[in-house]
């Protein structure tokens, strides 16, 4: 008829100009339910069958899912815009009703709840359940604790790793500033050093430039000069030589031209 392991909720009802309270635990399947209720004296029971929660999912026109999600929402945790009665039904029956809100429409649902066959059973059946519950709640909430604790711890250790790594970093980052601000400015040195020497290496070099153009231009000029001057001496020593020559050879002719005249 349903699922072999059901949805189980258990609810502690208060209801409104009564003093006394109720607890509805309900079991769900996925096409029908039953409640067991109990005020700690009398218990009752409600079973909606198959036939009867598809017949008012219809009337509601929800599918038979939709009506059982809903109806666990409403008693298996108070809704505090829902309007609770458990009001008497004659014959010792009890009718469960609940409200809701539907696209803007307040409506109400209601569940006739009959005397349990035994309600000491029952009753036990339900305080069973909510130890269960409770006993299952506090082994959680237990491992929750040390679970949370042993986080707790990590982190604290983490935390403190992560100062010392913070500090460590600082140190390490200080120090290698240090040393690169020093391995820059001696570079930034030698770069000066070197600008230095190249400025005055290049003074010296070019001074004396000028002085060999200068002996140079002063060379060439001299020799040319010079040469001027020795060409002009060859000439007049030619000239010399020359006219020599001819006041030899003119002296020498009439001379012999004269002895021989007379002979």
């Amino acid at each position: 008829m349903g699922s072999a392991s059901p949805k189980q909720t258990c609810l502690k009802l208060e209801i409104p100009n009564n003093k006394d309270k109720i607890f509805v635990k309900g079991t769900w399947y996925p096409s029908y339910f039953q409640l067991f209720i109990t005020d700690g004296l009398h218990a009752w029971t409600c079973h909606g069958s198959e036939e009867e929660v598809e017949e008012r999912a219809l009337q509601w026109d929800q599918p038979v899912s939709e009506y059982i999600e809903l109806a666990e929402k409403y008693l298996g945790f108070q809704q505090p815009d829902s309007v609770y009665g458990f009001d008497d039904a004659g014959s010792g029956h009890k009718r469960l009703s609940w409200t809701f809100e539907k696209e803007g429409t307040k409506l109400e649902w209601r569940w006739k709840c009959q005397p349990s066959p035994n309600s000491q059973k029952t009753t036990a059946d339900i305080l069973d359940f909510l130890m269960d519950a409770n006993i299952r709640l506090s082994d959680e909430v237990v491992d929750k604790t040390q679970s949370f604790e042993r986080l707790r711890v990590e982190a604290d250790k983490c935390l403190t790793q992560s100062e010392i790594l913070s500090k460590e970093k600082e140190e390490f980052e200080s120090a290698i500033y240090a040393k690169f601000v020093g391995v820059l400015n001696s570079k930034k040195k030698k770069l000066r050093e070197l600008r230095d020497r190249l400025s005055k290496q290049g003074t010296s070099v070019e001074e004396p430039v000028e002085e060999d153009a200068q002996s140079t231009d002063r060379t060439e000029t001299f020799d040319e000069g010079s040469n001027e001057e020795i060409s002009g001496e060859e000439v007049e020593k030619e000239d010399v030589g020359t006219s020599s020559k001819k006041d030899d050879v003119g002296t020498s002719n009439p001379r012999r031209g004269r002895g021989r005249k007379r002979k």
